[in-house]
């Protein structure tokens, strides 16, 4: 008897289904025995390669494809629409959907505060090209992208690209970017300024004792100072009405605080507001203890001596690092800033596509990495920006303010990346955030400060929840995803060479 007649003995089956004959006369009852082995086999959960063996290549195929999500093949989707509503989470963000032909859509979002019309313009560029071609449908449009959310729309698309290949296919997207090196990504939490210490341990105890929270961020502005006289160098001239030095101010006023860079602002912080500032982290950190680490933002706008001299004034608290203390352009203030300091230095939130991460991560600038999906490229770009950091010794966080839509391509993507720390979730204050979606296998979005990932459910894994989102449209447009004819038609030549 045979090792395979043995192995089929095994699992009990009769004599007539064993593949005993190569015989003209047997070949029916031949090709009756394999199919009746692959029920029985399937049933019984025999391992796929051991099918592999015994199976003609018909056969095979049939069994290894079983599981694709189709009406005809990934081989003939075609992308025909591309529609979109906003919501009022961080102010606005924008959600997209990426139709095709086959039924299967995919799910992206237009970064935080971005125009929808970043995506729009695109939809002419894409319209009728199989999905399935990322890579080369990127390609094509990252032109339209730039730093910031200006890539927007960009890498809205590509999101929603990868959700619908996974379908296609039936596999998460994590799977499409060479796989996984964990099953659940943690999340460091934003905790935004408090007005007292009061509220501030209010926040805090929020995030670590009822939601689980191992990580967090506090905001730590020169703006904090603007009551305490002697703080500050040359800040009535930036103040607005309100005596605030706002960094989301007039967008339309070239020459206002949050419209100028770090360098030319000519602000100076005293020894008093270096103190008063080290106190507001000397609270948190009174409350938290060293267990937790401790991440810091949004500082204000001043120069790289200032930001240098805040920097040693606070090493002793070992805050896991100090975020865009200057503006992310400047290649070799950073290094400087970074061989000034032992805190980890980071920034990247802004910052699209890997060739602009290069020159910070090439001669070791920054400490980490910090780029938002939403800006950075989408999943694959950002995977490789990821993957070239760590090459150069270099760790990389996420930056993530948007929906649950741009949260879990992050969470594929941190997943698929083996040097990665930690995801910024930014709306845990929001209890409507998390049920904008509902999880395609019945997971819950977040366990105790951790994304779950999906291990089986294809593509992001998510599915809008329609009444829920309906109830948090922006006001200026409250449409949803009705049908977008303008911008069907391109009109340009897009070619950047002669």
């Amino acid at each position: 008897m045979t090792p395979s007649q043995k192995f089929l003995k095994k699992l009990g089956l009769k004599d007539h289904d064993t593949v005993e004959s190569n015989t003209a006369n047997n070949n029916d009852s031949t090709d009756n025995s394999r199919r009746s082995f692959f029920k029985k086999s399937a049933m019984g959960g025999i391992a796929l390669g051991s099918a592999f063996m015994l199976s003609p290549v018909e056969e095979l195929v049939a069994q290894s494809t079983q599981k694709i999500n189709r009406n005809s093949s990934p081989s003939d989707l075609k992308i025909t629409d591309m529609r979109y509503c906003v919501t009022t989470v961080l102010g606005r963000t924008a959600i997209i959907r990426i139709d095709t032909n086959q039924g299967i859509y995919g799910l992206g979002e237009v970064r935080d505060g971005a125009d929808e019309r970043y995506a729009l313009m695109l939809k002419s560029r894409i319209l009728g090209v199989n999905p399935c071609n990322v890579e080369m449908i990127f390609k094509t449009i990252k032109q339209f992208g730039g730093q910031s959310r200006q890539a927007g729309g960009v890498c809205g698309v590509e999101m929603a690209l990868w959700d619908i290949v996974g379908k296609a296919y039936n596999v998460p997207a994590w799977q499409l970017l060479g796989g996984r090196y964990r099953d659940k990504v943690r999340l460091y939490a934003d905790t935004p300024e408090a007005g007292s210490p009061e509220e501030q341990k209010k926040l805090m105890n929020y995030r670590i004792n009822d939601q689980g929270y191992t990580w967090l961020k506090m905001d730590l502005g020169i703006n904090e100072l603007k009551n305490i006289p002697g703080a500050l160098v040359n800040t009535k001239f930036w103040q607005n009405d309100q005596g605030d030095l706002q960094q989301w101010g007039d967008l339309n006023d070239p020459m206002s605080y949050g419209n100028t860079l770090h360098p030319f602002t000519q602000i100076q912080i005293t020894d008093k507001g270096l103190d008063g500032l080290a106190q507001l982290v000397e609270n948190v950190r009174s409350m938290l203890g060293y267990d937790i680490p401790l991440s810091s933002d949004h500082y204000g706008h001043f120069d790289l001596n200032n930001g240098i001299r805040l920097g040693k004034r606070l090493e002793q608290y070992r805050l896991a690092w100090l975020e865009d203390i200057i503006s992310w352009e400047y290649t070799n203030q950073w290094k400087t800033l970074s061989d000034a300091l032992e805190t980890p230095c980071l920034t990247g939130e802004d910052i699209y596509l890997l060739k602009s991460f290069k020159p910070l991560i090439d001669i070791n600038a920054v400490d980490i990495i910090h780029p938002d999906l939403a800006t950075s490229g989408g999943l694959l770009e950002t995977k490789r920006i990821g993957d070239y950091a760590e090459e150069h010794g270099v760790a990389m966080a996420m930056h993530q303010a948007g929906t649950p839509v741009s949260f879990m391509a992050g969470v594929h993507c941190a997943a698929a990346t083996q040097n990665f720390l930690a995801l910024e979730h930014h709306s845990i204050d929001l209890p409507w955030w998390e049920s904008l979606v509902k999880t395609t296998d019945g997971r819950n979005l977040i366990t105790k400060g951790f994304a779950n990932l999906p291990l089986s459910a294809p593509g992001l894994g998510i599915e809008l929840n329609d009444e829920v989102v309906k109830q948090h449209l922006h006001p200026s447009d409250k449409s949803y995803f009705e049908p977008t004819p303008l911008w069907n038609d391109k009109r340009s030549h897009d070619r950047t060479f002669s």
